[in-house]
């Protein structure tokens, strides 16, 4: 099976990193804390102190909000990428409450596991039937600064590129082989054909940090323009292949029946009369309908 290309050439410019900040607790605390303080000394005149203590306060007041900024909230199967006049400083994967400069940009991105269902797509397979196909794509982002910085949207990314890989994939196979110029067949072969969608996939959204967990078909039919035509063949090739196993058994029948009646020494037919036997029987054994016995009151020349 030959390698899928990914979709992008050039090594990625970002790779996550990790950045854990500081203890958000203490943080929350200090912060509290000068805002009480500088409440506090702001009101301090109204009791005999000096008037600039009012300035000092709201400085105080303003220093302790501003700290408070910093405080970030992580919650589970969920990533802040963190930022600093445009530079990436790094990601914070670890839930709880943390810290980090109150002049960063933090940019929430979920790492839980997404579905994404392709719409029924009409194509053509290999053999030039249209045919309508649909698949699902479970996956996660892996790497938050690829996906934040190396694709413009990693979801609608994702979701153009497996619709593509969709695309891909149903051209390369039919949907029933009909010959031995192709093995594999989209029907027949839906499990192979599933783990080669899968890995160009992988390889389509390597790029975007995006990782990959399963593909699925779920939904595979001829467009209805040929589906009366094509149910007509599949028909037809059942008839075939059952009338098949019937000529065999009643030719193997038949076999035995001729071999019993000479080991027995039943009757001592010449080939003429074998012939005209053999004829009956499959007759007999191969008719849709029920045979109407013909009893013979001669001999067996007349």
């Amino acid at each position: 099976m030959p390698e899928v290309p990914s979709v992008t050439d050039t090594a990625p410019q970002h790779r996550e990193r990790d950045t854990s900040g500081a203890a958000g607790g203490p943080m929350l605390l200090a912060s509290l804390a000068l805002v009480l303080a500088g409440i506090a000394v702001a009101f301090a005149p109204a009791v005999g102190m000096p008037e600039f203590l009012i300035g000092v306060g709201l400085a105080i007041v303003l220093a302790g909000g501003f700290l408070s900024i910093g405080l970030t909230m992580v919650a589970p199967n969920e990533a802040r990428v963190v930022q600093l006049f445009g530079r990436y400083v790094g990601t914070m994967r670890a839930e709880g409450l943390h810290w980090v400069n109150p002049l960063t940009v933090r940019t929430k991105v979920s790492t839980r596991i997404r579905n994404h269902e392709t719409s029924v797509m009409k194509v053509n397979d290999a053999s030039g039937s249209p045919i309508e196909i649909s698949a699902v794509a479970v996956w996660q982002v892996e790497d938050t600064a690829r996906a934040s910085f190396e694709v413009d949207d990693f979801v609608e990314f994702v979701s153009i590129q497996t619709e593509a890989a969709v695309r891909h994939i149903a051209g390369k196979y039919p949907y029933d082989s009909h010959d031995d110029v192709h093995a594999y067949s989209l029907r027949d072969n839906a499990e192979a054909i599933t783990e080669e969608l899968s890995e160009e996939v992988v390889a389509r959204v390597e790029s975007a940090g995006v990782r990959v967990l399963e593909t699925r078909f779920t939904h595979l039919a001829y467009a209805p323009e040929i589906a009366q035509a094509m149910l007509q063949r599949q028909q037809a090739g059942a008839v075939v292949a059952a009338r098949r196993e019937i000529v065999e058994g009643a030719v193997g029948m038949v076999d035995r029946a001729l071999e019993i009646l000479a080991a027995d020494e039943v009757v001592d037919m010449d080939e003429e009369r074998k012939a005209t036997m053999v004829s009956n029987l499959l007759v007999v054994l191969c008719s849709d309908t029920p045979a109407s016995p013909v009893v013979n009151t001669g001999t067996l020349y007349q």
